[in-house]
């Protein structure tokens, strides 16, 4: 078998092979929760018509045989050994998709007074006041020991966490919208990228609707919200993750400016921000 015939297999039916079913299908893709993570929403998409998957989280993706080695971590010969057989192993692997033993719990939410914190923002190139309305101050702990940092709150009641050391969240993840009630909405991945612009158009609050994803992996979800709107403007962060943020917007959307030529020297709108300074 050479590769063009094993990258005729389609994806959909090999992940139905070893029990991996989509969490949401349409006619022409489908979205599965990650069998390379663990994750509870779904962000794993494969395009029925080209057969190609995508992870979201992880910024990753391919064809067949990409996704057979990348499965079962082995080369390529290995894998079209596995394809050839027509009998894949069990792929699910238990210490894989143990959820992380090491809880972020939340402590206290308070207003942002952090001088620390808003030190960090300002190295950054945010600023303070908007800063302070947009976010807070979260006290949480790790295995016991307590830490503080940024808090921006998403649509589930959950918070994205930021300081000079640390990139997390207190559990549930979710996106964050904001409705002004216009035709046009503004996406961001991250929301430092949506501080930033606040910052760059002098605004304490958006003066359009808004999502922030608070992750790649979580388009899905913000895909309703998006449909409601006659013109997205995208702010994607310049990497592969982020190209195929704006590629699935524009596909499902349609109506899309990509803002990113704003920054594109810049790995996002931050970095650019803070080479402004």
């Amino acid at each position: 078998m050479t590769s063009n015939p094993a990258n005729s297999i389609r994806i959909k039916e090999f992940l139905a092979g070893i029990n991996i079913y989509p969490k949401k299908e349409k006619s022409y893709f489908g979205m599965y929760l990650s069998p390379l993570r663990a994750e509870t929403v779904p962000s794993f998409k494969v395009d029925f018509g080209k057969n190609l998957w995508y992870d979201f989280g992880s910024g990753e993706g391919g064809t067949m045989v990409d996704f057979v080695m990348k499965l079962y971590r082995c080369t390529f010969h290995e894998a079209m050994k596995k394809l050839e057989s027509g009998n894949a192993p069990p792929a699910v692997l238990p210490a894989k998709l143990k959820p992380p033993a090491d809880k972020t719990i939340l402590r206290d939410v308070r207003p942002l007074n952090n001088r620390a914190l808003i030190g960090y923002l300002s190295q950054r190139g945010v600023n303070t006041e908007t800063a302070k309305i947009q976010c807070v101050e979260v006290h949480y702990s790790i295995n016991g020991k307590k830490y503080y940092g940024i808090g921006f709150r998403n649509d589930a009641g959950g918070y994205e966490l930021r300081n000079r050391y640390f990139k997390g969240s207190v559990a549930p993840k979710d996106i964050t919208t904001f409705a002004v009630s216009t035709d046009n909405c503004m996406i961001f991945e991250g929301f430092m990228d949506y501080l930033s612009y606040l910052t760059m158009n002098s605004q304490l609050h958006p003066q359009m609707n808004t999502v922030v994803l608070n992750s790649a992996a979580h388009l899905e979800k913000a895909m309703e919200f998006l449909k409601r709107h006659h013109l997205i403007l995208a702010y994607p962060d310049n990497d592969t993750a982020g190209k195929q943020v704006l590629s699935e917007i524009i596909s499902r959307h349609g109506r899309v400016d990509d803002m990113s030529a704003l920054y594109e020297k810049h790995k996002d709108l931050n970095e650019y921000l803070v080479n402004q300074l």
